[in-house]
Parts: structure tokens; sequence; C-alpha cells
């Protein structure tokens, strides 16, 4: 059967993986309601296209954080890709730089920073959980930038990990034949490495959930990296970022596998752009499965968007082949959609060429 679109993988991964392995990447917390909105609220959000343009010319080139990169759709942290795939985040990596698009390495990657690098070039950005042992942070923080790494992704939502039922249910490890490449090597403490079921454990007990805005101005004393918050959900918070010196924000709900009931990202996403008032660019994830839900991000204001799990699926699915092919599906068809909303350029796509729930009901469009 021929793949038309990214979300036909997730069936093909449900079927390959076992059933723990499935269940950590596709579960949310509680109830699930913010895992299904992050889907639906996307339904909700309807265009107003353009006609009579020439679009024999589409150009979906962009820059993040001044880097150039040929699309606005790049690849989120998911923790352990070699459960998915032996190539794990090898594969990842290879393929996002085929695309010419950046990839965000996980802290808890099956892979280490510098492994990553040595697959070749290619723009990569550094995912940061921050643990109660501050020099491990500063450790893998500079080993990051050794290893050519461009920014720095703070995960700020995840104080505690998020109740995911399906863990608890199937009592979830990390496999005996991999390790969290990343902690090879460094002090752990009292930890017998050779465990990684106890390793896994151990790391999520060491996220510090004293973490607070002192802690991103201690971060920018140690690197010299960009610092991207991801998890903001709010304008209060916006706001703050930017104050503590925040160069970009990623409003996301951790795939919504933190604190059920928050909104879905893209209903997040307005109110953090506004807040921001154009002074630092904001970026989503969660949720985008087609290239409509790229143009529509970016007509509520995004820079651009990151995906997660449809790259773990078409991994688990296809290997790197998978993850090239996912990636060429959502830029054909987010080019698709700047073409039939008359769309040449990024710069182009405007809050006029969506509709949305929220609306005034007697809106006169922006002329």
């Amino acid at each position: 059967m021929e793949i038309t679109n990214v979300t036909e993988y997730e069936a093909i991964a449900k079927e390959k993986l076992p059933k723990m392995i499935y269940d950590y990447y596709a579960s949310g917390a509680e109830d699930q309601w913010t895992l299904k909105e992050n889907r639906n609220a996307f339904s909700r959000i309807l265009f107003r296209p353009r006609i009579l343009i020439d679009v024999s010319k589409i150009d979906m080139t962009t820059t993040v954080l001044g880097f150039k990169i040929s699309m606005p759709i790049m690849i989120a942290p998911t923790a352990m890709q070699k459960m998915a795939h032996p190539e794990g985040e090898y594969a990842i990596a290879r393929a996002a730089s085929a695309a010419g698009t950046i990839m965000t390495l996980s802290t808890l990657a099956t892979s280490s920073v510098e492994e990553v690098a040595s697959t070749g070039p290619g723009i990569r950005f550094f995912q940061l959980y921050v643990f109660k042992d501050r020099n491990l942070v500063a450790q893998l923080v500079r080993r990051a930038e050794r290893a050519g790494f461009k920014a720095i992704t703070l995960t700020v939502d995840t104080p505690r990990l998020g109740r995911r039922e399906a863990d608890i249910k199937n009592r979830f490890s990390l496999p005996p034949f991999l390790t969290l490449k990343n902690f090879e090597g460094l002090d752990l403490g009292k930890i017998d490495q050779s465990n990684d079921s106890r390793l896994t454990s151990y790391i999520a007990d060491q996220i510090d959930r004293s973490l607070n805005w002192k802690d991103v101005k201690w971060l920018q004393t140690i690197t010299s990296l960009p610092i991207l918050l991801k998890g903001v959900l709010t304008a209060e918070d916006t706001r703050l970022a930017i104050q503590n010196g925040a160069e970009g924000i990623i409003v996301s709900n951790h795939g919504a596998r933190q604190l059920d009931y928050v909104p879905a990202t893209i209903m997040a996403l307005e109110e953090v752009v506004k807040a921001t008032q154009g002074r630092v660019p904001v970026f989503l994830d969660g949720g985008v499965r087609r290239g409509t839900d790229v143009f529509k991000a970016l007509a509520l204001g995004a820079s651009g968007i990151f995906i997660g799990r449809p790259v773990v699926y078409s991994l688990a699915a296809e290997g790197e082949a998978g993850v090239r092919k996912a990636l060429q599906m959502l830029r054909d068809e987010f080019e698709l959609t700047m073409a039939l909303s008359g769309c040449r350029a990024l710069s182009e796509i405007t809050r006029d060429h969506i509709k949305t729930d929220w609306d005034p009901v007697h809106a006169v469009a922006r002329l």
C-alpha cells in the first residue's frame, strides 16, 4: 500500500513496535483530552483563499535564528528514538539534513550529541532538561556546543513528569539493549550505569522541580548559544520569557503528555504571538499532521512548526527513508496549500487567509 500522508505511518508503527514502546510514543496524560484536541483544533480553522494570483513560483525558504532552512517544518525532540528503529537519531539527523531543515536532539536520546554530529553536516538544536546536578547540565550544554549544535531548546513545562497511564500500566522502561547516550561517561553519582531501566527512572527523578526564571538567566552565563523556551502557553509567561533573555518561544504542551486540559497549541498560539510584539520568533509543536496545519500555524503568527510523533512513526515504519518521505509529503502539502491560497512566499501568508471560531462575528476583512 502506498503511503499518501504522514498519519498513515502511525498504524504501521503500531503493528511493528512492541506495545510498551508504541504506547510510550502515542499516549498523552490522564484522560488524553488535550491529545485529541491538539488535532481537532486544527479542523476548526478554515481557509480564506485568494484567487487569480500567479503562483507558478513558490518560495518556502525561511531563516530560524539566522540559519536558512528549506521550509518552516522542523523536527521536535523525542526521547529514545532507537526504540523505534535501530538507526534512531542517526536516521532522523540524516533525513533532516537531506531535507534542509533543523533537527532537535533530546537530552534523553539513545545517541549522543557527538554521535549525531558525526552523521554529517546539518543545523541541529539540543533540547535540555535541567537536572538537580547543575554540573551535569553544564557538561551537557558544553558538549552540545562543541558538537556544533546551534541552539538550546529549554523544556520549561516539566518540573515533574505528567501522569501517562499507559506507561504505568505497561511498567515502561528503556529496553536493556539501549542506553541514554548523553549520560555515558558522566558522573551520575550512585547509580549502576549498566541497569538502564534504573537509569531512566533515575533521570526522571533528577529533573529539578525548583527550576525557575533565575535558571534561564544562569543558562545564559554558561553558553553563548541562543535559548528557546519550549512549553510556553500564555501571554504572561511570554513576556517573562523575553524579559529573561529567551531568543525564541515554542508554544508546546509537550505533545499533550504533561498537564491534561490545557488548550491545543494552535489555540494558544495567537495569544503568545501577540504578547511578543514581534520581539522574538514564535514556533509551535503539537498536532501537526498536514501541510494545511503548517499554513494555519503561520497564518496565526508562527515562524515555523516542529513535528514529533510523525517522525517517530515514519522512522519505525521505514527507517531513514520513512522520515525523508514524511518530511517530503508535508513539504508538498504545504506548497500546495500556499499555491491554492494565493501565497508565493511565507511573508504573504497572513491572518486574513484563515477564519477561526474566535473571530468577531461581523469581522470585516482587513484590507
